[in-house]
């Protein structure tokens, strides 16, 4: 039997929390009334109860006593997900954490393909991290935001992609901001069986609400085409806590920074220029913050997190302060507690396997990065973000491809030889050729007439059975299909008579003869855009990628949030 599953129900009472202050209430609502600063409290680890019932000094005292026991590492299994691979260590029974570890289906919009092996048979691994603001229990209420979101349904506040190459050198974690439009597939809630259909665009976020986790596993796959192996679900609380258990993680803004605006809106972050250790509900302050930070957006929020991340992972695998046994205990309690991942994770065991390999990477092979993206334009959608078509699927098709984003081992792409059909083309008076308009996209509508422009062309050209198709057939690339393979001749003349690569002549079981799909890159003019050359497989300039190892990142400040 399933364990328990979570969707909706929030972080659990016996994990640790930052109080009031710390929550962007302005990122879930539009009140914007501010905290009242009485109703801080600090962020403490759950330390109540022990896995006999009794006071954990003696639990610990009788596992030392022990000493063959087998412990396990789960720090380094555990958390090694949620900052991407630390090195610290603890000791807890491996019966007690397997108890708390919460289980969901991996994907609900159906299987999840297999990987292909590399020329050595390895292959990556990726884990797509979820952080959910589901403010369904007292606890989570207590972390802030309006009270018309408690007990709604739950969103994905933090998604983050992490892919460990297939020789597990290098990390490569994609960040999607949570207002990012993207389409959700249809998902089947495995428990209730209720069916989630298909959408148009919608924030990304919303992903969660429609089943659970893995709607947002199947939201990422379709949107990106990379096998998604497991996910682990958490709960930002948990981060905030290796922030208290190391003494704090440093981070950077270049000016003094007060995040609450006069309408009440912003984290309450207060820090002056320079580096500074964070910890507890400042921590919690720096992870929520986007009025006061660079654009004042979600892109901004983004990239704080990034840095957050990576001076966490530096801070703990320099593993100079955790050596608390006791510490270590407690964090491990909250870190299973504020979990839930995929049922290929069947035991901490797994997690442990897991840790030690991204462990593998060392910090200044993670990089991190973001879908590249735009603030949108399209009507009523102004102020989320979609992503940047050419630039968003180069950064897919590098982690598809276990290209590293670091651009270490990267060589230029060999040009392949353009495969030139042998079958001789017939008169292009005798050829009948269709043309359909395909200019539109999901953020603009089709160029209207661009059929009939292309027919003309064609006609130009001596293609004099050329005609227009009114059918929309939205494709981002021209093309130029063929039915069987002995148009494929007929099919590449026409590419070459309207300047086409002749890679554009596919075949397609969608037609019988040929068929001209004028795609959303040739928009307007007579002559096809000339594409740029290929970019040798570097990492795109909007994915905004940061390095592991760069300490000198810092934090721009927001006009109007300094003092």
């Amino acid at each position: 039997m399933r364990q328990e599953r979570v969707r909706g129900k929030g972080t659990r009472s016996s994990v640790p929390h930052a109080r009031d202050r710390g929550w962007d209430d302005s990122l879930y609502a539009h009140d914007g009334t501010p905290k009242d600063a009485e109703g801080r409290a600090r962020l403490r680890l759950d330390d109540e109860h022990d896995v006999n019932g009794g006071a954990r000094a003696g639990s610990s005292a009788r596992r030392r006593k022990g000493g063959k026991r087998r412990v396990l590492r789960w720090v380094a299994a555990v958390l090694s997900l949620l900052i991407l691979g630390t090195a610290a260590a603890g000791y807890l029974y491996y019966e007690h954490l397997n108890g708390k570890l919460k289980k969901d289906d991996l994907t609900l919009g159906g299987k999840m393909p297999e990987h292909k092996a590399n020329a050595a048979g390895q292959t990556p691994l990726n884990i797509l991290l979820i952080g959910s603001d589901a403010r369904n229990t007292k606890a989570n209420q207590k972390l802030g935001g309006a009270k018309n979101t408690f007990n709604s349904p739950p969103l994905a506040d933090v998604q983050m992609l992490v892919h460990l190459s297939a020789d597990r050198s290098n990390i490569s974690v994609i960040s999607m901001p949570r207002d990012t439009l993207v389409k959700i597939p249809r998902c089947v809630d495995p428990d209730s069986d209720n069916v989630y259909p298909a959408t148009g665009l919608k924030a990304a976020n919303e992903s969660l609400g429609r089943g659970g986790p893995g709607c947002t596993v199947a939201t990422w796959h379709q949107l990106t085409g990379i096998t998604i192996d497991h996910f682990m679900m958490i709960d930002f609380a948990g981060v905030v806590s290796m922030a208290d258990a190391i003494g704090g993680v440093p981070v950077c803004v270049d000016q003094n920074i007060r995040s609450r605006n006069s309408r009440g809106q912003g984290s309450g972050l207060t820090l002056t220029k320079g580096t500074h250790p964070v910890k507890g509900e400042q921590a919690l302050q720096w992870l929520r913050t986007r009025y006061g930070f660079e654009d004042g957006t979600d892109l901004a929020r983004t990239r704080a997190q990034h840095m957050y991340m990576n001076s966490m992972v530096r801070e703990l695998r320099r593993n100079t302060k955790l050596t608390d046994p006791n510490k270590l205990r407690k964090l491990a309690e909250a870190a299973i507690g504020a979990l839930t991942v995929d049922e290929g994770i069947d035991s901490v065991k797994k997690l442990y396997d897991i840790g030690n390999q991204l462990k593998s990477a060392p910090t200044g092979r993670i990089t991190m990065s973001r879908v590249p993206s735009r603030y949108s334009e399209l009507p009523g959608f102004q102020g989320k973000v979609e992503p940047i078509p050419g630039e968003a699927e180069q950064l897919f098709r590098l982690v598809r491809e276990d290209i590293p984003l670091d651009g270490k081992g990267v060589t230029a792409p060999k040009p392949k030889p353009t495969p030139v059909s042998q079958d001789p083309a017939a008169a292009p008076a005798e050829m009948a050729v269709r043309v359909q308009n395909g200019t539109g996209t999901d953020s603009q509508a089709p160029k209207r007439g661009r059929a009939a422009e292309i027919s003309t062309l064609l006609h130009g050209k001596g293609y004099t059975k050329a005609y227009t198709d009114q059918t929309r057939n939205p494709q981002a690339e021209t093309v130029v299909h063929y039915g069987g393979p002995e148009l494929e001749g007929d099919a590449q003349a026409v590419a070459k008579a309207l300047g086409l690569p002749v890679t554009s002549a596919k075949k397609s079981t969608d037609v019988t003869g040929i068929a001209v799909v004028v795609g959303a890159d040739w928009r307007e003019g007579d002559v096809y855009p000339k594409k740029d050359a290929p970019k040798d497989n570097t990492t795109p300039s909007e994915a905004k990628a940061l390095r592991g190892d760069d300490e000198s990142a810092c934090m721009k400040v927001q006009p109007g949030y300094t003092w």
